[in-house]
């Protein structure tokens, strides 16, 4: 399974490359193309699993201006 995360950033928040940097920290990937990140689960996991992914990137973003979008493809 893959999540698919899309970054949205406010000219009024931090800079993408400290978005990035919090996100690679964490296991994305930076992806060109469709998506901004990809997250690689390396099998099949619950939605509880991803739903506690989402909630941990909520958390190291909160404050920053970004609105986040996922995407999770089995």
């Amino acid at each position: 399974m893959e999540t698919y995360i899309d970054v949205y950033l406010s000219s009024d928040g931090v800079k993408s490359s400290e978005i990035l940097k919090k996100l690679v920290d964490m296991g994305l990937k930076p992806s060109l193309g469709e998506h901004d990140f990809i997250y690689d689960w390396k099998g099949i996991v619950s939605i509880n699993e991803e739903i506690e992914l989402i909630d941990k990137i909520q958390e190291k973003l909160k404050g920053t201006g970004v609105i986040l979008k996922f995407k999770t493809n089995r």
